[in-house]
């Protein structure tokens, strides 16, 4: 079993080299092996026979949503499906407009061009994309001072798709190149468990129907953390139970892992404790959380927070965070008296 750094981060978004070469080779090719979403892969599956019937470069996409629900593995879909290349990049990768004028400049026809964290883009190489999604060209300023030039080299029609964790960090100009945006949602148990069932089955491990339901449901309605789940299982079941999953292996894996029946793992109990028992139920500031438990403001805002508030234990309120009655009763924290922590009633700390 992994040791505690990694199990305490089995729910974070974040992916090492050897996760991104696991979650690739699981990865769909076409859009009707790809498990819910529906309203979207119906979007995508007309935009892309109406762009085939065409001969043209499919228009502009914007995937929105948390991490992990399969944005990058859409983009894939999007080239498989065309029948065309596909390339990639991140925002924070893309540090010199060169960076970026340099990949569209080599750019072929019909192509995915596919930019993750696209809300991270730097100013001046956004207002580079600008023209290349709109006009399919790049401008390229030759020389300095008073003798420069601008000269707009045309590029080959492509399709850009870029994904975003933060819509709200888009900038309106670069927001409006896009000509078909798209809301991914997580995914609900069934269909958590699709999608376990079928990574069980590439990866040749045998797994109960109620095996299955159980790794879905600690998910956090999220396919990412399913595999991330399912493989800490499956090193489990080979070790203690012959390989074989079932119910019983699959509860006590995950309880090692100590990931609990709603997928809450060791930094959402750590933040919510913070809340609880530290502060009260709050009313209390993202920064003073992430002081308190040692985590970035970002990651608790775009990570955790959000299944936070969809289980009704947090709450967003001009004043800060709150904790909700669910959560005092779920985590078995009694409230604290009115006036604690104030005058007479401040418990003393030595």
């Amino acid at each position: 079993m992994p040791d505690s750094s990694q199990s305490r981060r089995i729910v974070s978004p974040a992916a090492t080299d050897e996760e991104i070469q696991f979650e690739a080779s699981l990865r769909p090719k076409r859009l009707d092996d790809f498990t819910g979403q529906a309203k979207v892969k119906e979007l995508l599956s007309v935009t892309i026979e109406a762009a085939r019937r065409r001969g043209e470069a499919m228009d502009h996409v914007l995937l929105i949503g948390p991490p992990g629900l399969g944005k990058t593995t859409l983009a894939n879909i999007v080239s498989q499906e065309l029948d065309v290349p596909f390339d990639l990049t991140s925002g924070p990768m893309l540090q010199k407009k060169l960076d970026l004028t340099g990949i569209l400049s080599n750019i072929r026809n019909r192509q995915v061009f596919f930019i993750d964290e696209i809300h991270r883009l730097l100013p001046d190489i956004e207002e580079v994309l600008y023209s290349a999604l709109e006009d399919f060209r790049v401008d390229i300023v030759i020389g300095q001072g008073p003798g420069a030039r601008t000269h707009s080299l045309p590029i080959a029609h492509f399709t850009g798709v870029g994904a975003t964790t933060r819509q709200g960090l888009l900038s309106a100009p670069l927001r409006g190149r896009f000509g078909l945006i798209l809301y991914l949602k997580h995914y609900d148990v069934p269909e958590m468990q699709k999608i376990v069932h079928r990574t069980a089955s590439l990866l040749g491990t045998p797994i109960d129907t109620d095996a299955a339901e159980e790794v879905a449901r600690r998910s956090r309605g999220t396919p990412r953390i399913a595999n991330r789940l399912l493989r800490r299982v499956r090193d489990y079941a080979q070790v203690r139970a012959e390989g074989h999953v079932d119910l019983k292996v699959a509860r006590m894996a995950l309880d090692l892992l100590e990931v609990d029946r709603f997928g809450l793992d060791e930094i959402d109990k750590k933040i919510m404790l913070t809340v609880l028992e530290k502060y009260g139920g709050g009313p209390v500031g993202l920064s003073t959380i992430a002081a308190s438990t040692d985590e970035e403001p970002d990651t608790i805002e775009e990570v955790y927070e959000p299944y936070l508030m969809q289980l009704g234990f947090l709450d967003r309120t001009p004043r800060g965070r709150m904790a909700t009655e669910r959560a005092f009763e779920y985590f078995n924290v009694p409230r604290r008296p009115m006036g604690w922590g104030m005058g007479p009633n401040q418990p003393k700390l030595f």
